[in-house]
Order: structure tokens, then sequence, then C-alpha cells
């Protein structure tokens, strides 16, 4: 029995191994060709190629515009409005009257004024002409030359009087809705009007303290406001606070706007981009192709038809792309679909069109 099935089990495994030549032989493979059909098998994935652009760095504050000269109106006398000279919106030159008062009391005082000045000045010339005579005493005629003078400046403070009877614009500028009516009384704390120098517009916002030593006067800047969709305006920075907030850690920085054409009204809130830096040729690649691990940040370069691990050093993140410091050379080829499969050396085949570049950033 031991002998039979010893037999049994020789039998067993020459089959076998009969089996398996005639398997070999017959699909055509060696048992030496057999492991290559095992080995690693190439990936498809998608290649971008990291190109030239320029790269503009910017901050982006909001803020609120203000005119460059604004006041609100007022009387410096209390009266009666007899008049209104003007209309919301009107653009009025320096000097131009506003609103005018009640002044008939005032005229008829200047009026008065004036009668005693002339019969002043008739005194005095008659006794002049006597002094050759001796008829009048030199100290008369001193005496009438101080009485002119004072007629002189009651005269000077009654036509004073007068004109401040009439409101006038203190610059040039827009005046806007008027606050009181004909006939209203007001005293010299009524405010009447506003006037606002619309011709250029402050637009004031703040800059975090870590730009300090990269913004200056004469800087350019855009702004735009979603109240006017589609425009944008450039002007440039006038003045730079010396101080920095030590709660908010920032400071404030106020632009100039031209706005020849009124459009832009006093109190619009806006966002202002402000460039601090233009590289020119800088790499970019599209964002999508940048992995990180911990701290390190990576892309796949396909090199020789073999996924390629290179760590890279990023800069400036737009939409959709992304600025390249270290790591890269322009014209290399970056894995942008089909990463999740990839290892440092793994084969790899480009299965479709590198993808489109982007505009600079």
């Amino acid at each position: 029995m031991p002998l039979l099935r010893q037999g049994l089990i020789v039998l067993v495994l020459i089959l076998a191994a009969a089996g398996g030549w005639w398997w070999t032989s017959s699909s055509g493979q060696t048992p030496e060709a057999a492991p290559a059909a095992t080995g690693p098998q190439a990936v498809p994935v998608t290649v971008a190629e990291a190109r030239l652009g320029t790269v503009e760095e910017t901050f982006e504050g909001v803020g609120t515009t203000r005119a460059r000269q604004s006041v609100e109106i007022v009387s410096t006398v209390s009266g009666r409005v007899s008049a209104i000279l003007f209309e919301a919106g009107q653009q009025v030159s320096r000097g131009d009257p506003l609103i005018r008062l009640n002044s008939s009391l005032e005229e008829a005082n200047l009026a008065e004024a004036r009668a005693l000045m002339e019969d002043a000045r008739s005194q005095l010339e008659r006794a002049r002409q006597l002094i050759a005579s001796r008829t009048v005493a030199q100290a008369r005629v001193e005496e009438l030359q101080a009485s002119f003078a004072a007629a002189q400046a009651r005269v000077a403070a009654a036509e004073r009087r007068l004109a401040d009877r009439v409101i006038v614009a203190p610059f040039d500028g827009v005046v806007g809705l008027r606050e009181i009516d004909i006939g209203s009384s007001i005293s010299d704390d009524t405010v009447l009007t506003r006037l606002d120098d619309m011709s250029a517009l402050e637009l004031q916002f703040q800059v975090p303290e870590m730009f300090f030593g990269r913004v200056s006067v004469g800087q350019t800047l855009v702004a735009e406001s979603a109240a006017l969709p589609g425009q944008t305006f450039t002007g440039t920075i006038a003045a730079r606070d010396t101080r920095i907030d030590p709660v908010a850690r920032a400071f404030r920085v106020r632009a100039e706007l031209p706005n020849p054409d009124h459009v832009l009204p006093p109190g619009l809130f806006m966002v202002a981009r402000l460039a601090l830096a233009i590289r020119e040729n800088a790499i970019v690649i599209p964002e999508q192709a940048v992995q990180a691990e911990g701290r390190v940040t990576f892309v796949y370069r396909v090199s020789d038809g073999k996924a390629e691990r290179v760590e890279v050093r990023l800069g400036l993140r737009r939409i959709g792309e992304v600025e390249v410091l270290e790591g890269l050379e322009p014209g290399d080829a970056v894995v942008t679909e089909g990463l999740q499969r990839l290892r440092p050396g793994t084969p790899v085949r480009i299965g479709g069109a590198p993808a489109p570049g982007g505009p600079a950033a």
C-alpha cells in the first residue's frame, strides 16, 4: 500500500507538469516571458506645459468716496429767505449767489449811511476852502476830517451787512438738495444746502501693515463699484498715513480719482485694486497640477515617459493658475489629470492634449 500511494503521487506530479507545458506552448509564451506580462501598466494622464507669463501682485481694499472739498452752506446772519437762486445738482462757480435774504432794512441803513457820508464830505470841502482866509480854524478842519472818516466806516459796515444778506458759493462745485423754502426764517446755524467739489474725489481705505513699505504716493490704482457695473476708474495715491493703527494693524491710504464728468458721487462704496509688483516672464502652471503634503507642495513632471515628483515653491495664486518661483523650467510638462494613481517613477501615457494655458495672471 505505501508503494501504491507513492506511485499515485508521482503520477499526479507528472500530469501537472505536462499540463503546464502544454498550456504554455499553446499560448505561444515561454515561461521566461510570463513575468513580463505582470509588469506595471502605463497610467493615462493629461499634461500642461509650464509657460511664461506676466504676474501682477495686487492688493484689494474697500473704501468710500468723498468730495475733495465739501461744505454745508449756512448763513452768517438771521433773516427770511426771499429768493433761492440754484437748482439741485447745478454746477456753480465761486462767488455765484445761491440764496438771498430779505434786505429792505439793510438797504435803508446803507442809504442813510451814504447820505451822512456825503454831508460830512461837503462840510469838509467847505472848511478846506475857508481855511486859506483863516475863517475856519485848523482844529475844525481836523474835526470834520474825522467825521468824514467815521461816515465812510459806517457806509462800509452797512455795505457789509447788506452783502451778508446774499449767500454765495465759496468755491466751484455742485450744489445738493435745498433744505429751505422761500419765506423760511433761518438763523446762523441753519443748513441751507451742501456744496461739493466733484471734479475729483478722494477714496480712503486701509492697507495691512505688511505692505507699508510697498505703498507710496503716486502709485496707480484702479477702482470699481457695484453701482456702476462694467466701469473702472483709474487714480493715484495722494497721501499715506504715517502711522499704523495698533488695533487694526493697518494704515490709511487716500487716493484721488479724477471725476470730470461727475459720474462718481461722494459716499459711493468702491473696491480699489493697488498694483504692488509686476513680474515679467514668470513661470505659471494650472492650479490643479499642484499637490500638497503637509507643508510641502509638489507637482508630477513627465520625464522620459515616467512621472517625476518635483517639489516647488509657489508665488502668487490667481483663478485657475499659480506662479512657480522654484522647481520648474519653462516648457516642463506637468500632470493635471490622473494624479491619484501616480507615484514617483510610474510609467505614464499622455491620454489627451495638454490643458490650454489661461490668460496671464
